[in-house]
């Protein structure tokens, strides 16, 4: 899996550079997600941020993260999360961080934080990011406590359920909605050379 996280960061860094050289239009990119999955953290925290923040492509990205990925609705839109409880709770407070924080980044930068503890064991600690961020917890505990995180997370639950191809496994990565599928050492020398010579992948 860490071997296909790498794959997924070279994918990611070539369409960039090669849709920012056609129209220098922002490239859209989807991550689906689950807040406590040890492979989405780890995307996240040593994959993803590294190539947005250390590499500089922010600029150029229209990031979209939707925590849900392999939850199960129940009876009456309750839902199983994949690692508990927890995770359902922590899906939501990073539902509203995306809904509630405009400024450029810093629901990225929350969620990076609270992926960083899960690495850690330490996700019960989550309203700590908050607090080192200088981000005020109330609107965000609001939306949490309210109902609205919930709903939130229903319409992310809509959205993931009808990806065409559907999701198989977390973390998903759309690049211009251009699912990164799992593929062998061959494949993955075989696409970068499309991508470089600006073929397209299909």
């Amino acid at each position: 899996m860490a071997s296909y996280h790498k794959m997924l960061v070279v994918f990611f860094l070539l369409t960039i550079a090669k849709s920012y050289c056609d129209d220098e239009d922002k490239v859209k990119v989807s991550l689906y997600y689950e807040s406590l999955c040890p492979y989405c953290s780890d995307f996240i925290v040593n994959h993803l941020g590294k190539a947005l923040y250390e590499l500089n492509l922010v600029s150029i990205v229209d990031l979209r993260m939707v925590p849900w990925g392999n939850t199960q609705l129940g009876p009456n839109n309750t839902w199983i999360c994949q690692h508990g409880p927890d995770e359902c709770s922590i899906d939501i407070v990073e539902a509203c961080a995306i809904d509630l924080l405009p400024e450029d980044g810093l629901s990225f930068k929350l969620i990076e934080c609270i992926e960083k503890l899960n690495l850690e064991g330490r996700h019960g600690e989550w309203r700590s990011c908050m607090n080192s961020l200088n981000i005020d917890q109330k609107p965000i505990m609001d939306c949490y406590q309210s109902g609205k995180g919930y709903n939130l997370e229903l319409k992310f639950a809509d959205e993931t359920n009808h990806l065409n191809p559907p999701h198989r496994f977390v973390p998903w990565v759309l690049v211009d909605n251009h699912a990164l599928q799992e593929v062998n050492y061959l494949s993955v020398i075989r696409n970068i050379k499309l991508y470089s010579n600006n073929i397209s992948l299909t």
